[in-house]
């Protein structure tokens, strides 16, 4: 994920603060300046950088911090303040008109930013608040672009009206207006064209749709990829056709970063989502504290908390707690359980929102690896699916070999099974009689 070098190396800076009983100026000037190159070097505008490195200092070379019993601590504190300040304090979500009144929202952005993928994302987030969206093609200039659109709303289930190629793209979205109207559609996205790069074509044509559809948000998809280049398309697409909100597209991506961390202090304006992978349920909403907190390796346990509400079902929870109190959990219930983490994100995904977890930015965890110990459950049969016991070495050599693994494999798995199996039963022994409170993790992966 995007962050990752950031994070480790202002994780360093904090455990050199840590370690001191006690700290001088010289020691905070030395952190900060530390600080400013990470951020730098994690593409983050320099004017925020120099910002950000002087507000910091002030509130941290006060003597009632030098003389604090946690002084390390309060400058780390200080950070994570200034970090959510730049990122817009307060989390923004995109406007809508009441009842069944209907919003506009114009997207646009660079060719390339995952404009077309956003639009889509977006209308499935608001159709399961309740609402009811019509995407509209109003890119008429980019191969497949309409074709791509209707995939992607047919695969969240939303309507996609289309005039085709042959067509002003005003009176495209004009049409895609009244067609809402007709069909009591409450929320229309505009999927405007893009260009490589900006020029006069590309602006003319946004401002003729603003100026004949009543555009209630007009939203900007920017790649995060981009860097420092994606403030400044940002900053260009504003002067031009004042922006109300962004999305960053890809910080799931080896990226930087920079961009979350600039865009808002340079625009001014509020980064309403964040994509987080190619999947049309990748895209998260952005809370500026969350973020600070998983910078700084704090984690973000109420984002994983909310995925396992979302993608957890209750009645299979409690099934499953049963299941681990008598002892029988077995290999159907993993490979159900792999499937819950897949939906959340992946491990790599559940890992970096876990406090505590700052992990390497040059470790790589390969959640295709889990396709191993699928195959191997699937080389299972029926029986031994239910009843893991039964598994014996002459089973083991079948497994192994309908998988194509060596069985050194299948034998690592079904001994991390079983102590997994006899940990969670202790566990859930220790929890009888509680009652599951909201917000409670409830770990999808049994142990593993």
């Amino acid at each position: 994920m995007a962050f990752d070098s950031l994070s480790e190396k202002l994780q360093n800076v904090f455990k050199n603060l840590r370690s001191k009983g006690k700290l001088t100026e010289a020691d905070v000037k030395t952190a900060l300046k530390e600080v400013k190159m990470a951020l730098l070097e994690a593409d983050v505008n320099f004017k925020v950088v120099k910002n950000f490195v002087k507000s910091v200092q002030e509130k941290s070379t006060g003597e009632e911090v030098l003389n604090s019993l946690t002084p390390g601590q309060t400058v780390i504190k200080y950070v994570n303040e200034e970090l959510v300040r730049m990122m817009g304090e307060t989390t923004t979500e995109i406007s809508m008109l009441p009842g069944d009144e209907i919003t506009v929202i114009m997207m646009c952005g660079l060719q390339g930013a995952g404009k077309t993928t956003t639009a889509a994302k977006l209308a499935a987030k608001f159709k399961e608040k309740g609402k009811r969206p019509l995407l509209v093609a109003c890119d008429v200039y980019r191969p497949a672009a309409i074709e791509q659109l209707q995939t992607n709303g047919e695969k969240v289930g939303v309507p996609v009206f289309s005039m085709g190629t042959g067509h002003d793209p005003v009176d495209i979205a004009k049409a895609g207006v009244e067609h809402a109207k007709a069909n009591h559609n409450n929320l229309v996205f505009l999927d405007t064209a893009g260009r490589l790069h900006i020029d006069e074509a590309l602006m003319e044509e946004l401002k003729r749709i603003k100026a004949e559809v009543r555009v209630h948000q007009t939203v900007l998809t920017v790649d995060s990829m981009t860097g420092q280049d994606a403030v400044n398309v940002a900053s260009s697409f504003d002067e031009e056709l004042t922006v109300d909100g962004i999305i960053l597209t890809k910080l799931d991506s080896d990226t930087r970063g920079g961009a979350a961390l600039s865009i808002r202090a340079v625009t001014g304006k509020p980064i309403y989502y964040v994509g987080m992978g190619e999947k049309l349920s990748d895209l998260e909403q952005f809370y500026p504290d969350r973020m600070a907190s998983r910078i700084l390796g704090m984690g973000d346990v109420m984002t994983l908390i909310e995925k396992a509400e979302a993608q957890i079902d209750e009645e299979k929870a409690a099934e499953l707690t049963k299941k681990f109190k008598n002892n029988e959990f077995d290999f159907n219930d993993f490979l159900d359980q792999m499937q819950q983490m897949k939906k959340m994100g992946g491990l790599s995904s559940i890992l970096s929102m876990l406090p505590g977890m700052g992990l390497p930015a040059d470790l790589e965890i390969d959640d295709d690896a889990l396709k191993g110990t699928e195959a191997i459950i699937y080389s299972m049969t029926k029986e031994e699916r239910t009843k893991p016991s039964i598994i014996n070495p002459s089973r083991k050599r079948r497994i192994a070999a309908g998988a194509g693994v060596d069985i050194s494999e299948v034998n690592r798995l079904v001994k991390q099974f079983e102590q997994s199996r006899k940990m969670m039963k202790q566990m859930s022994g220790m929890m009888s009689g509680k009652k599951m409170k909201r917000g409670r993790m409830k770990f999808p992966f049994g142990g593993f």
